[in-house]
């Protein structure tokens, strides 16, 4: 329940941060696509922990297995399952925490529904969940390079320090360049000394990722409730974190006049074009062909090294001690997250799409 992604490229994952391993099935990729395991393994070490000194300091090499679906290279048209170990769970450090409730986690909700729950780490409501779909992602960019599809996600936002560019301003190839993976080398020195900062008062921050998808082509989406900006919305919330999406003009739009607003066509040889791009590159929920664009809010990390007050299983008042190893701020290692949710929307609506006519 609630563990698969998707309709023709669908997957599920499964598995808890501190369990053996966690892993995904990927069913519906169609035969004969080439299975680059060295970029499976790159997008897997830019999500992974222990990056650097602004994110968490567990040690996990994020390796994995392909146990079925690809032969001598090559997707088999059958379900691909990936495994990925987990080798350095410290789980002693959520013993504290075994009948607690911490403040803004999924402990309390997670009890409630199951009547059980894994304390370490937070066992399925973990954010390590995500490495099985950032696996998943590198399969469905893979699919989409075929097409001629990139995805370039970057962040925008940390705290009060805001990159005030819009992305066809910036090099977005200078994302990587940096650990706060933000492409401006100013802004990015300015929100990593600031992310340290907060690191060191103990206490954590949140922050916004900005996300592009070009050469999208157009009419990828359903009518009325399958819109694709409402699946790209779906997909973001669903990570760990996330409080808020916007696409297009977003909330900035309510600002503007329809007659400022709408998005003028044109025809450029054989292709129908848009002078703005307000509409995010979605329109009645179908794309038109220009860049898809919208941005991803991350809350703090919940868990902070501070004492909290708050309840146990019994009902009494308890402070809740931070321990453990975890991230001041999500949103560097959210990127490739972003990224791969982005993929696995696109790579299922492009498949959708070539079923939808003759």
């Amino acid at each position: 329940m609630g563990n698969t992604f998707g309709r023709v490229f669908r997957i599920s994952t499964f598995g808890e941060s501190h369990g053996k391993g966690l892993g995904v099935i990927i069913d519906g990729c169609p035969a004969g696509l080439s299975i680059d395991e060295n970029f499976i393994r790159e997008e897997l070490q830019r999500r992974k922990p222990g990056q650097s000194k602004i994110t968490t300091q567990r040690k996990e090499e994020d390796d994995f297995q392909i146990l079925s679906g690809v032969f001598e290279g090559k997707s088999m048209g059958t379900p691909i399952s990936i495994i990925i170990h987990n080798t350095d769970q410290k789980s002693k450090d959520y013993s504290h925490i075994a009948d607690k409730f911490r403040p803004s986690h999924a402990d309390y909700t997670y009890f409630e529904k199951y009547g059980i729950r894994d304390y370490r780490g937070g066992g399925r409501s973990s954010a390590r969940e995500t490495a099985a779909r950032v696996a998943a992602g590198a399969v469905a960019k893979m699919l989409l390079k075929h097409f001629g599809v990139s995805i370039h996600a970057y962040v925008s936002q940390t705290g009060d320090i805001v990159l005030d560019k819009a992305y066809g301003e910036l090099d977005l190839s200078l994302t990587e360049s940096n650990i706060v993976r933000c492409p401006d080398p100013k802004v990015a020195e300015a929100m990593i000394d600031y992310i340290d900062d907060i690191r060191k008062s103990r206490d954590t921050v949140g922050g916004v990722v900005s996300c592009v998808a070009k050469q999208v082509p157009p009419g990828l989406g359903e009518p009325v409730f399958d819109r694709l900006h409402a699946e790209l919305g779906k997909a973001m919330l669903s990570i760990n974190a996330v409080k808020g999406f916007e696409y297009g003009s977003g909330f900035e739009g309510v600002r503007m006049r329809g007659s400022q607003h709408n998005d003028a066509f044109y025809q450029e040889g054989d292709t129908v074009r848009t002078r703005t791009n307000h509409s995010g590159g979605i329109q009645g929920g179908i794309s038109n062909g220009e860049d898809i664009y919208f941005r991803v809010a991350f809350k703090p990390v919940a868990t902070i090294m501070q004492d909290q007050e708050s309840v146990n299983e019994a009902g009494e008042t308890v402070v809740v001690s931070g321990k453990g190893r975890h991230d001041p701020c999500v949103v560097p290692r959210a990127v490739p997250i972003v990224e791969a949710m982005t993929a696995l929307v696109l790579a299922d609506y492009l498949l959708l799409n070539r079923l939808s006519k003759l």
